[in-house]
């Protein structure tokens, strides 16, 4: 049995969000931004309902950053920029469950994540 360290974080519409992160995979053929690593994570805002958010880093986007700044993103740099982009969602999207549960990570949402993060 895993266990999974439970975190917490105050979203900008005013829920507190617990979540955990699950694990990674390769997206699934039929995803349309296949090829594509899926980032999976388990939230709640209420203690009660918990539910699956998946958060998407294309190929293509790693790509492009890539050739960019001349060197790949190590796991941990990925790991990075997809739990910012998820603590996005939970400062942007009012109803996460409903709205939130499948988030890309374009080419430009990667370089912004990255620039804030001063990952070069």
């Amino acid at each position: 049995m895993t266990l999974r360290r439970m975190k917490t974080y105050t979203g900008g519409q005013g829920y507190v969000y617990q979540y955990y992160f699950v694990g990674k995979r390769a997206a699934l053929a039929s995803e349309p931004s296949a090829p594509a690593e899926e980032f999976i994570f388990d939230v709640t805002s209420d203690r009660k309902t918990t539910f699956s958010v998946s958060v998407l880093l294309p190929e293509e986007s790693l790509k492009q950053w890539a050739s960019t700044h001349g060197r790949a993103l190590n796991e941990a740099e990925q790991y990075g920029a997809v739990k910012i982009c998820l603590f996005q969602a939970f400062d942007e999207v009012e109803d996460m469950m409903a709205q939130g549960r499948r988030l890309l990570v374009t080419s430009d949402v990667l370089q912004n994540v990255l620039a804030a993060l001063n990952v070069q």
